[in-house]
C-alpha cells in the first residue's frame, strides 16, 4: 500500500470518528451500563457524585458535611448540617447531571483540560476519604475510584484520556436519566419526599424534573457534537 493511501485512509478513519464520535461512545456506554460486574464502581460513581453535589450545596449554604456514605449497591448517603434544606435536596441529582455533562464537556475541550479535570476529581475523592469517610465500606468504594482517576492521569497518550474522560462523563449521564426513577417506590423516602414535603410538590414532579435535566443536558452534548 502507498503511503499515500495509507494516509488517505487515516484521514477517513479520523473525520469518521469526528462525525460519530458521540454515538460510538454512547452506544459503548450503554453497554457497558448493563454489564453486571464492570459496571458496579461506575454505578459508585454516580452515587458519589450525587452526594458530593449535597454536600458541596451544603458548604455553599451555610451548612457543612457530617459524613459521606457508600453502600455496594450503589445508593449512598450525605449527611449535613446546617444551611438551605430545598437547595441541597434538589442539588443530588441535579448535581450528579452536571458532574457528567461537564466532565464530557471539558474533555472535549482539549486533552490537558480532560488531564487536570482528571486530577482534580482524584484530589476530591482523596479529600473525602479524609474528610467526609467514616466507615470501612465507603473508603473501600472510594479508594476504588480514586484509583480508577489515578490510571486515567497516568495515560502516556493524553488523547485516550480525552476519550476516557468523555466516556465517564456519558455513563455518569446515563445513570442520573435512570436513577430519579428508583424513587418511584411507593416509600416516600429520599430527595423527591423531603421536595415534596418542603413544596407541596409531588415527588414523581420532581422525578421528571431531574430526568429532563438530565436528558436537556445529553442533548447539549449531542448539539455540540453535531458542530
Amino acid at each position: 500500500m502507498s503511503v499515500f493511501s495509507s494516509n488517505n485512509t487515516s484521514q477517513e478513519s479520523s473525520a469518521f470518528w469526528q462525525k460519530y464520535h458521540f454515538f460510538i461512545l454512547l452506544f459503548a456506554a450503554v453497554v457497558f451500563k448493563q454489564l453486571p460486574l464492570v459496571s458496579i464502581p461506575f454505578n459508585w460513581l454516580e452515587s458519589y457524585f450525587h452526594e458530593i453535589s449535597h454536600g458541596i450545596a451544603a458548604i455553599i449554604t451555610g451548612g457543612n458535611v457530617v459524613r459521606i456514605q457508600l453502600f455496594a449497591n450503589g445508593a449512598g448517603l450525605c449527611t449535613t448540617q446546617g444551611g438551605i434544606g430545598f437547595v441541597i435536596s434538589f442539588a443530588g441529582y441535579a448535581g450528579a447531571t452536571l458532574w457528567g455533562w461537564g466532565i464530557y464537556k471539558l474533555a472535549s475541550a482539549h486533552q490537558r483540560v480532560a488531564q487536570g479535570f482528571s486530577v482534580l476529581i482524584f484530589v476530591l475523592l482523596v479529600s473525602s476519604i479524609v474528610f467526609w469517610g467514616r466507615d470501612l465500606l465507603t473508603w473501600f468504594i472510594l479508594a476504588i475510584l480514586a484509583v480508577i482517576f489515578l490510571l486515567t492521569i497516568k495515560l502516556q497518550k493524553t488523547h485516550y484520556l480525552q476519550r476516557l474522560m468523555q466516556f465517564f462523563g456519558l455513563l455518569i449521564l446515563l445513570n442520573s436519566l435512570s436513577s430519579p426513577s428508583y424513587l418511584l417506590d411507593g416509600r416516600h423516602l429520599g430527595d423527591g419526599a423531603a421536595l415534596a414535603s418542603m413544596t407541596f410538590i409531588p415527588e414523581v414532579i420532581w422525578v421528571v424534573i431531574w430526568f429532563s435535566i438530565a436528558l436537556l443536558a445529553l442533548y447539549s452534548l449531542y448539539k455540540t457534537a453535531r458542530k
